[in-house]
């Protein structure tokens, strides 16, 4: 059973090599290289997409009243994302390396790049870095809590979860308490025997 979930999994692994290099594809087809973190689109392309922007009076005369309404809502969140992305960095600044664990790189999960984009007025463009830092965030505290989940209680939950992290396939089963134990000692052997791993949570 094991060996046919891996097998998946290595598919799975496979199709997302391939959808990279379709995103690579995609870059030339657009016309624009990442070059040292920094975007650059071909000449005469910056150009197009201005033409293509849609002017700012005409976007908010445009505008859903509703979307307007709850517009500060949204917002709202920026503060407790902004919070809970200090906190996640602090703990796993403090805690990773007393554990073993490899630091999650912050900029791998949020990337800022939409207000580069010429044909997006101000507050697309806002809305956009605002999406982008969100959801970010989210994937950055997902990993570590994913990392830390590996190292302290790698168990599978005995009702399936939709989308579960990278590392939830190799958990142990559930109500497996041999193999629970045998995991948490290959793990203190990973680590060179450093700070042993707890119990389940």
């Amino acid at each position: 059973m094991n060996d046919t979930i891996d097998s998946i999994y290595k598919k799975i692994r496979e199709l997302e090599d391939q959808i990279e290099a379709a995103l690579n594809r995609a870059e030339q087809e657009l016309h624009y290289t990442i070059e040292r973190k920094k975007i650059l689109f071909e000449k005469g392309v910056v150009e197009f997409h201005r033409r293509l922007k849609n002017p700012l009076i005409k976007f908010i005369r445009n505008a859903d009243v509703l979307h307007i309404v709850t517009a500060p809502v949204i917002y709202s969140l920026i503060v407790p994302f902004a919070f809970l992305d200090l906190m996640a960095t602090m703990y796993q600044w403090i805690c990773f390396p007393v554990y073993g664990i490899k630091k999650v790189p912050r900029e791998d999960f949020i990337v800022l790049d939409h207000h580069h984009l010429a044909y997006l007025n101000i507050i697309e463009k806002l809305n956009c870095v605002y999406c982008g830092y969100a959801n970010g965030v989210a994937g950055y505290v997902r990993e570590i809590g994913a990392r830390t989940e590996r190292y302290w209680c790698p168990i599978k939950h005995a009702k399936r979860i939709h989308e579960p992290h990278a590392y939830y396939h190799d958990f142990v089963k559930y109500g497996d308490a041999e193999q629970y134990r045998r995991r948490l000692r290959k793990i203190e052997k990973e680590l060179n025997g450093r700070e042993k791993p707890g119990g389940a949570g």
